[in-house]
């Protein structure tokens, strides 16, 4: 793996390092509206990333291989969401702002299951980047740099949202700055893990890259429908979360349209 490969990997997860230092900007908590809007935001890059750096890709690339262009797409989308379902089922988490934890009962703090449950949520963004960059690194397809580097950089615009608001409610909660800080940037960490996970397994097997595209949109639509969408709906202001995911959507399809 060469240099660019690795910065590429590692642009998402500065994101969400940026995102997690406004614990030292505000002074409070999130204001309401704003958190809306940003939920909206990061759902709108996910989903025009899903669409046009994963499954327009995915499609074009199995008719290179002479194989119907819509079934790869179709089975490992499908796949992506199951494996995301089953780690929403296994895997003990708490959501911010969340009263009610998930997965099965344990005897975790509730730090350690809010880490998890934002773990869930930041692995399929690696999973994405790494399995485009692996696209990149292979002889076999028309991905380029550029492409890769459009989806690196939309998700890193989507992670500077999310790291802060991660960061802020921990120092609402009584955290110290420098530990908000800590935990909302760690949380990121699995970004550039499940990247090379993906690059990995990718070289290895070249010809199911396609299935390897549409697990990774897959695994984020699951996020966006089962917590970002929810998140950002509420009684007030939730016209704030459609222009949230208008703007971010069309934001990453230029991004990619045009570096791609």
């Amino acid at each position: 793996m060469n240099l660019i490969i690795l910065i590429g990997i590692m642009i998402p997860f500065l994101g969400t390092v940026l995102g997690a230092g406004c614990v030292y900007l505000l002074k409070d908590k999130m204001n309401d509206r704003l958190k809306k809007f940003l939920l909206g935001f990061a759902s709108g890059i996910m989903i025009a990333a899903s669409i046009w750096s994963l499954l327009i890709p995915s499609m074009e690339m199995s008719e290179e291989q002479n194989i119907i262009a819509w079934l790869p797409a179709a089975i490992g989308f499908i796949l992506g969401v199951g494996f995301l379902l089953l780690l929403d089922v296994v895997v003990p988490h708490l959501h911010i702002d969340a009263k009610k934890e998930e997965g099965p009962k344990t005897g975790l703090s509730k730090i350690t299951k809010l880490v998890l449950a934002i773990t869930l949520h930041n692995l399929p963004e690696g999973m994405a980047a790494g399995v485009v960059f692996a696209g990149v690194m292979s002889d076999n397809t028309s991905m380029t740099i550029a492409g890769a580097f459009a989806l690196s950089f939309g998700l890193a615009i989507q992670n500077f949202p999310e790291g802060a608001i991660v960061s802020t409610p921990l120092k609402t909660a009584g955290k110290s700055k420098n530990k908000a800080f800590l935990i909302g940037a760690a949380s990121g960490i699995v970004e550039p893990i499940g990247a090379l996970l993906m690059i990995f397994l990718a070289a290895l097997m070249t010809p199911i890259l396609p299935y390897f595209l549409a697990f990774a949109a897959g695994t984020m639509i699951y996020v966006v429908v089962e917590e970002l969408i929810p998140d950002a709906q509420g009684k007030d202001h939730s016209n704030l979360s459609v222009i949230g995911v208008t703007l971010g959507f069309v934001l990453m399809m230029i991004l990619d349209v045009a570096l791609g």
